[in-house]
């Protein structure tokens, strides 16, 4: 049974942490005109080398840490406008619909990765 429960290893949750940062962006995308409100995101990376003990390391010690977002306890992370809003909202459409892009196209690798892996584990089962 050990084949079935690490079949679909650690892209399982991969795809919940992904539907989480598409929730959130459609969020920060839902309140661009609500005073005060922060944007926030999640950090993929550190979610997924926390959870699944992966360890996610930069290619050169001269790269940098996202330098866009800042920390908070629970993964969850505020975004530093490029252009401060004068009621204090840190959502910029135009980096969201990005940031929206990016993660649904994500999203939609990362499930279809799950799809040809269900597809070649039946293959497996029926014996083709």
């Amino acid at each position: 049974m050990n084949l079935v429960q690490n079949a679909f290893g650690i892209h399982e949750h991969a795809l919940s942490v992904r539907n989480r940062r598409v929730e959130l962006i459609s969020q920060n995308i839902a309140n661009v005109d609500t005073p005060n409100y922060k944007a926030r995101d999640i950090d993929f990376k550190r979610i997924i080398a926390g959870t699944q003990g992966v360890r996610v390391m930069a290619t050169n010690d001269k790269h940098y840490e996202i330098a866009h977002l800042e920390n908070t306890p629970d993964g969850l992370k505020f975004r530093v406008p490029f252009n401060a809003a004068t009621d204090g909202n840190t959502v910029e459409m135009t980096i969201e619909q990005a940031q929206f892009s990016k993660a649904t196209a994500d999203y939609q690798a990362t499930l279809m990765f799950l799809e040809n892996r269900i597809s070649g584990i039946r293959k497996a089962l029926r014996g083709e």
